[in-house]
This record gives C-alpha cells, sequence and structure tokens, in this order.
C-alpha cells in the first residue's frame, strides 16, 4: 500500500482522502454526497488494525470476494483484524454518507497500548495470531473527535500533526471502559435532542451559505438556546458556527475551480461574496496562495 502523506481524489462521484498522519497510522475519509451508491476498492496489507467508523448514512465493507459483508450504519463503527489473510477494503458507501477509517499496524498499536494489553481482547497472549472482529455504538465524546478530524479546522501545513494527536484521542476513548467519564467530560451530548439540533444547525448554514441566519435566528430556528448553539456546535464540529461555515465555503470554492467549469468570480459569487477581492483575500488566508495561483497549479 503506497500511500503520500497527503491526497484527495475523485472515485466515481464521491470522494477519497487519505494521510499517513505517523508510521503505522493512516486516516481515510470516504464520502459520498451525490445520488448514486459510491464503490471504494483499496489493497490493504495484514499487517493493519482497521477501523471504520460511519459518521453519517450506511456503509457496506464486502471481503472474500462478498464471502462476507459487514453493514455499518451511522453512528457505529467497525473493527477489522486478520494476521493471516490480507483484508482488502471493499466499500460500498450509499447516497450521502461519510465514513472515516483509521488503519494502524500491529506494531504501532502494541506501542501505544503495551501496558493495557490485558484489557484489549485481541492484544491479550491468549488471542495473539487470531483474527478479530468487533461492532461498536459512537459514543459522544468519540462523535465529536471524528466530526473535529472530518472538519480540520487547522492550517494546512498542521493538517499531519493535528490528525495524529486526534487519532491518539479517539484510540483511549474506543477502548476507555468507562462511560461516565465520556458523559463527565461532555455533558452537553448526553442529551440525543440537543445533538439533531446542532446537526440541523449545520445543515441550515450550508444550504444557506450564500445569506446565512444571524446566530439569534439560527438558535430560534432550531429551537435551542443561543448559548447552547454556540458550545455545542463548537463541541460536535471543533469550530464556532461562522468559522465553520467559513471552512466550508473555501472547501467549496476550492473543489469548484478544481473542477475548471468556473472562474474566480462565478465561485466568489456563488459561495456567498458580493465581491472578488473579499473572496481572495479569504481564500488567501485559508490555503496560502490565491485562487489564480491555484488554478496554475493545477
Amino acid at each position: 500500500m503506497n500511500f503520500l502523506n497527503t491526497k484527495e481524489k475523485n472515485i466515481a462521484i464521491g470522494s477519497v482522502q487519505n494521510y499517513q498522519v505517523d508510521d503505522g497510522i493512516i486516516f481515510l475519509k470516504l464520502s459520498n454526497d451525490n445520488s448514486t451508491d459510491l464503490v471504494f476498492n483499496q489493497t490493504i496489507d495484514k499487517k493493519y488494525i482497521q477501523f471504520h467508523f460511519c459518521i453519517k448514512g450506511f456503509s457496506n465493507f464486502q471481503f472474500n470476494n462478498g464471502r462476507y459483508a459487514f453493514p455499518v450504519i451511522g453512528n457505529n463503527s467497525i473493527l477489522l483484524y486478520n494476521p493471516v489473510q490480507e483484508l482488502p477494503i471493499n466499500a460500498l458507501l450509499n447516497p450521502n454518507s461519510l465514513v472515516i477509517s483509521i488503519l494502524i499496524s500491529i506494531k504501532k498499536f502494541h506501542g501505544l497500548f503495551s501496558n493495557q494489553a490485558d484489557q484489549i481482547s485481541f492484544l491479550n497472549k491468549d488471542n495473539i495470531g487470531n483474527k478479530f472482529y468487533k461492532e461498536k455504538k459512537l459514543e459522544p465524546m468519540m462523535s465529536v473527535v471524528l466530526n473535529q478530524m472530518v472538519q480540520l479546522s487547522v492550517h494546512e501545513s498542521m493538517h499531519n500533526l493535528y490528525l495524529r494527536a486526534k487519532v491518539f484521542e479517539l484510540m483511549s476513548l474506543y477502548f476507555n471502559r468507562s462511560k461516565e467519564m465520556d458523559i463527565e467530560q461532555c455533558p452537553f451530548l448526553v442529551d440525543d435532542k440537543n445533538i439533531k439540533k446542532i446537526r440541523l444547525a449545520k445543515e441550515i448554514i450550508i444550504s444557506r451559505m450564500i445569506e446565512p441566519p444571524s446566530l439569534p435566528d439560527l438558535a430560534s430556528e432550531v429551537e435551542i438556546s443561543l448559548k447552547k448553539l454556540k458550545e455545542g456546535f463548537k463541541q460536535v464540529y471543533g469550530a464556532s458556527v461562522f468559522v465553520f461555515l467559513l471552512d466550508y465555503k473555501m472547501q467549496v470554492s476550492k473543489t469548484m475551480l478544481s473542477s475548471g467549469n468556473y472562474n474566480v468570480n462565478e465561485v466568489a459569487l456563488k459561495v456567498g461574496y458580493s465581491t472578488a477581492t473579499h473572496f481572495i483575500n479569504a481564500f488567501k488566508k485559508k490555503f496560502g496562495t490565491t485562487p489564480k495561483k491555484y488554478l496554475m497549479s493545477l
């Protein structure tokens, strides 16, 4: 398996983004935002433990030429490890689905959890050399970390460092046996109704990014207090509402420019900027280059 430090490409009508965040740790983001299914295939060395987190939608992982299938719905995950046989990823994502996959070599994993080997089933001496499969529902704090990994609300130069830290945090939460600690650290998210309202708020600002509602209007629309909207949004998505929206606009604009179907002025208008100058300044601040120079580099 040959991953570059960071790479993004379109497959069918979705996208795949990967980062090798550390020796023996690979991060994959599989997304399907269109109206038909996406199929993603990737050869994976048998030395890797696979964690697949379905953040939304539905995904189906098939192995052994389709003889075995592991469906994973939104807010659930699977862990797969087979030290004897390779388990290439053959994943089907339904429309409007998002999956984060973390691949960790068994050597790296032993290094991270050597002191907890007896508490982790497949590191136990009795299970060495055995294949392992586990389903797990995403707990609130895990969902927060995964959403932060999706948003990547840091400068591009910090992506690998940020993801490495988040992978370690995610693993500690995944194997943490104390649910009380999870609730204590993030009391806001214990209330599932609040989570749904925060997600609705995100969908609203994305769908109306040209003229987004004010924070008070947004809070009123999703029927949540302004304080809970601000606090909850930052907990779930790792950024304030309008920082998140700015990042989203920049990612959309980058995709539009990459398509070759729009010029800079057209993109500026479509993501909600009244003047190209303001758009160019925002783009340069986010990506460290102007839209024109970015186009020339394609």
